[in-house]
């Protein structure tokens, strides 16, 4: 028979048992909380809104690779083309706001798309600018029976004989479109657009002479090029190419318009509703990315920079470009569709 004493002491014991087991339980929610809050504790997924093995896909890679160590997650880049862009925006636009679906924005993407179609409209407030990470200067680019070999040439021969040329753009309303015209407007030329479905039919009836003037991002005009298929006469870009040294840029000329008109830049968007502080290390994240001397590299051998805009200013700066771009439709005449 227990004595009260033995009693008190096993009561003691699973009392304290009990209480071990409650501590441990309360815990354990507590340890599952701090845990959620180390961001990033998983793989973070890069949408891109085009095929793979374009200029944006080319760009991500490299991207996404100096955010690996940056960031200290791998970045998997994902491909959604289709649409000029809009699947891809979309999917980002849908995904989780919990900062492990990311996604690229361009020139088109950004500040063209919602003017020229209306299921892009319907994104606006969907994307959250988070940094422009990159730029990429465009060419302007004669066939070689044109029989010019710099701008002077070019646009003499253009001016004198007004609509005599011709140049593929990829699309009624794209960058390449806008450039043409805007290039007319300030020229007072009066080059022939011809719109294809897409950069490589245009480029194919370039190549053949169909058209004797196409523009394009000059890392991938720069085979043509190389091959002496198209003579390159001046360039949108914040000084001479390295690859092309005798070639002028729009800016140097006095074009200021037309150069900025010309520049792509890539950058970086999460779902709206992303809390604060996550946008913020994905900025810093990024940002040192870009500049990591291993990403330089890779993009200097593609003509690109890394730019030096603010993270802060992105907005600002896409803001500008919609109501720019605007105009530059209105006055081509292009409704959204």
């Amino acid at each position: 028979m227990s004595t009260p004493s033995c009693q008190h002491r096993r009561f003691r014991r699973l009392s304290l048992i009990s209480l071990a087991a409650a501590s441990t339980l309360w815990a354990l929610p507590a340890a599952q909380a701090l845990a959620a809050d180390v961001y990033p504790s998983k793989p973070v997924k890069l949408i891109v809104p085009f095929a793979a093995g374009g200029s944006t896909d080319i760009v991500a890679r490299v991207i996404a690779e100096g955010m690996r160590s940056t960031l200290g997650q791998p970045v998997i880049v994902d491909n959604k083309g289709g649409a000029g862009g809009l699947i891809g925006s979309e999917a980002i636009a849908q995904a989780a706001a919990d900062g492990y679906t990311i996604g690229m924005a361009t020139v088109s993407t950004a500040t063209i798309n919602p003017l020229l179609y209306k299921r892009a409209i319907k994104l606006e407030g969907k994307l959250l600018p988070v940094a422009n990470l990159v730029t990429m200067p465009s060419v302007y680019m004669a066939h070689p029976k044109m029989g010019v070999n710099n701008f002077n040439d070019f646009l003499a021969k253009i001016k004198a004989q007004p609509g005599s040329y011709s140049a593929g753009v990829p699309g009624l309303g794209t960058l390449g479109h806008l450039m043409v015209a805007s290039f007319n407007e300030t020229m007072k030329t009066q080059i022939q657009i011809v719109p294809y479905r897409g950069n490589g039919p245009a480029l194919n009836d370039a190549l053949a002479g169909m058209v004797q003037i196409m523009t394009d991002q000059l890392p991938s005009a720069m085979p043509q090029i190389k091959g002496g298929k198209l003579v390159p006469v001046v360039v949108a870009s914040h000084g001479r190419s390295p690859d092309l040294p005798n070639v002028p840029t729009f800016k140097e000329l006095g074009y200021e318009e037309l150069n900025e008109l010309g520049i792509s830049w890539f950058g970086l968007v999460v779902p709206s509703g992303t809390p604060a502080a996550i946008v913020k290390q994905l900025q810093e994240a990024a940002v040192k990315a870009a500049h990591l001397p291993e990403v330089q590299k890779h993009l200097k051998n593609l003509g690109a920079t890394s730019t030096e805009t603010p993270p802060a200013q992105f907005p600002a700066q896409i803001a500008a470009e919609l109501k720019r771009n605007k105009a530059l439709l209105d006055k081509a005449g292009v409704k959204p569709e």
